[in-house]
Order: structure tokens, then sequence, then C-alpha cells
């Protein structure tokens, strides 16, 4: 399912020749600014099939497909594409690799996994090294569709019956971090700001909204992440998503 909104980290500026108006700096994918769109698969008639499905929806362009997780990352840091579409099990270099090899870059392309089969743990390690979602190869062209656009607006992808096990395996990757923290127990302003962060605004526009100022945001989610044992703005919208948190 989709969380709503809920970043990584506060995304970088839109580039200006793909990005959405200043008004909005969420992409949203329209005829004037088409949502661009990298594939990654090691199967050529993979890749021909998903490129077909995406140039028939409005709102998308295929910018470049690449065949290994080498040339992914070439490509990605040259066509700095909206959305990268990228297969989890390929040979040599696999796409937990070049998200870990794109890590450092800190640009503004978002990343979808793709998978025909992917556990809990393998689900966690991908999202905590940067990917904004994860799709079943097996998903409904619409879901397909749906997804793209989510995680283009900001958004995480992750399918409705894995959220519980994510968030178990997060809470289990972290347990041992957490036994020097404060019981979980967040207070008013603290739950305002897990869910603004679950809408995906950043530091600056949380700041905006409840007019404080951005090292008191920054304040609050070092109290949060200390309180609900997360570490980042995705492991804290999964809990906040799965605890229903709301401010």
């Amino acid at each position: 399912m989709v969380l709503p909104q809920s970043t990584a980290a506060d995304v970088g500026n839109p580039r200006p020749k793909a990005g959405p108006p200043a008004s909005d700096p969420r992409h949203t994918g329209t005829s004037e600014t088409p949502i661009r769109i990298l594939i990654v698969d090691d199967h050529a008639m993979f890749r021909a099939g998903l490129r077909k499905l995406l140039e028939a929806e409005a709102g998308f362009e295929v910018v470049g497909e690449a065949e290994n997780g080498v040339s992914a990352t070439a490509l990605a840091r040259k066509l700095l594409p909206d959305v990268m579409l990228l297969d989890y099990a390929m040979p040599a270099m696999n796409g937990l690799d070049v998200l870990r090899e794109l890590a450092a870059d800190r640009g503004s392309t978002r990343t979808v996994v793709l998978t025909a089969s992917i556990a809990p743990r393998e689900m966690t390690d991908v999202l905590q090294h940067g990917a904004a979602g994860v799709l079943m190869k097996t998903a409904a062209t619409e879901l397909l569709y749906e997804c793209v656009r989510s995680v283009a607006q900001g958004q995480y992808w992750v399918g409705r019956d894995t959220v519980g096990s994510v968030v178990e395996a997060l809470a289990a990757s972290r347990r041992g971090m957490k036994a020097g923290g404060r019981p979980f127990g967040l207070t008013l302003r603290e739950t305002e700001v897990v869910r603004l962060v679950s809408e995906g605004l950043s530091n600056r526009e949380i700041a905006t909204r409840l007019h404080i100022s951005e090292d008191t945001v920054k304040h609050h989610l070092s109290r949060i992440f200390d309180k609900t044992g997360t570490s980042s703005r995705v492991e804290l919208a999964l809990f906040a998503h799965h605890h229903d948190v709301r401010g």
C-alpha cells in the first residue's frame, strides 16, 4: 500500500528541466513535465514490455534502459531520472548493490525495487538503503502506474500485506539500540511532526506548518527517533502507519 507522502530524507530541489512547478515540489507527471523513468532489468523482454506499458500511459517518459547494475549506476548519474525501476535480482551487482552505490549521491531520483519475491528482511534492507518502494513483478498494470506516480510525489510504496512484517524486521534490527532509549510515548507536538513526516513534508515545510524553527523540528525528530526506536523517515513512516500514529 501507499504510505502517504513519507520521505527518507529531505528531498533536494527538483531539476529545472524536469521538476514540477515551484508552487508544488512534488512531481505529479503532466503532459508538460512527464515523470522521467529509467528501467533496470537483466531481461531484455521484460524491459521491452515494461517500456511499452509505461509509454502507453500519459505523463510518463522512459529516458533509458540498463541491463545490469553497473550500467544502472552510470545512467542514473547521467540521466538523473525522477524514478528508477530497479530489478532486485541481477547477477554480479544486484538491486541492493546499486542502492548502496548511489546512496552517497543524495540525488533526487527515487527508486522502486521490482522483484518476483522478497523476504521482509530483504525489503527492510532496500528501504534502509534508499529505495522508495517495492513492487512485485506480478502486480497489475494500474498498480504499476499508481506506484510510479506515488513515489514521484514523495511517497513510499509498500505492500499492504507486508507492512507489519517489515515493521517487525525494523524493530528486530534495532532492538539492541533501543535498550537504553526512553519508553515509547510521544507528546502531542511530536505526533504532529510524525504525521507531517508521513505526509512527505520536509523539515522546512514542517517548520512553516507548525510555526517553529527548523532546528526545533530537528530536535523533535531526534526525540521521536529515540522514543520509537527508528532511525530514518522511512522507518518512522512505517512505524506510524503500523501503529496508526496521528497528530
